[in-house]
């Protein structure tokens, strides 16, 4: 029952880590929400969400997790000491712990997760970003504030970018008036952007080295086994957690 399928990141693939990027499949909600939902806010009934959510935790071997009610901005939250009971921090789209045992959970349905990790420092950050965190740049803040709070150095970091919308879907016909004048140049034809590649490159700026720094590579309007808003509007969502093991 509770061997569900997920994807994994050759280069997080460290002793310290577990991650996972989970698909739609293996849960127990019914469409439009099949079947591993853990959106709470979608239209799913809660009792669906908390088995889904019951699940991965099991199947990552983590007993508590922590998600964000993501608003698509750019504050970031220190996880710092293990919750009581499993929580989901308002009003942010980053997340950040060196505290073990604790899962740090994204929701998607076409927005990146972006995983980080410090191998030296042991700390790890996992990251909401749509559009709109791309042109807020999200992930400067979740690198600047990793080394605040934990002495990071960028170039130690690791990174890994979910499945999310690809460039073969990603189109904005008002792209003038959403997206900043410096991602205009992503555009893989006239009106499609490359997040990816703007996550790529907002990343090396910050100083990560490129060969750390892997994407996935899967867009999730194209790929069924995901959820995906473009696609199907009324949706559910799709899980990235990352932890540090117990």
């Amino acid at each position: 029952m509770n061997n569900i399928p997920y994807h994994t990141f050759p280069g997080l693939a460290l002793p310290f880590l577990q991650h996972g990027i989970f698909t739609r499949q293996g849960g127990v909600s019914p469409a439009p929400f099949d079947s591993l939902n853990v959106g709470l806010t979608v239209g799913d009934p809660l009792p669906h969400v908390g088995e889904n959510r019951r699940r991965i935790k099991k199947a990552l071997g983590f007993e508590k997790m922590v998600a964000a009610r993501q608003v698509h901005g750019t504050k970031v939250s220190v996880v710092e000491k293990p919750p009581a009971a499993d929580l989901e921090i308002d009003g942010c789209d980053a997340l950040l712990t060196d505290v073990a045992g604790i899962g740090l959970m994204i929701q998607q349905a076409d927005c990146q997760a972006i995983l980080l990790a410090d191998p030296v420092r042991r700390a790890i950050a996992a990251v909401h970003c749509g559009w709109r965190g791309s042109a807020a740049n999200i992930v400067e803040a979740a690198v600047l504030t990793m080394r605040q709070a934990f002495g990071s150095r960028p170039a130690d970091l690791l990174a890994a970018v979910s499945p999310a919308l690809g460039p073969c879907c990603a189109e904005f016909r008002h792209y003038r008036s959403e997206l900043p004048p410096a991602l205009h140049a992503y555009q893989s034809k006239p009106g499609y952007f490359d997040f990816w590649a703007i996550s790529r490159a907002q990343l090396q700026a910050l100083g990560l080295q490129p060969d750390r720094i892997e994407i996935a590579g899967c867009c999730t309007v194209c790929h069924g086994q995901f959820f995906s808003y473009r696609r199907d509007k009324i949706t559910g969502r799709h899980a990235s957690v990352i932890g540090i093991r117990a």
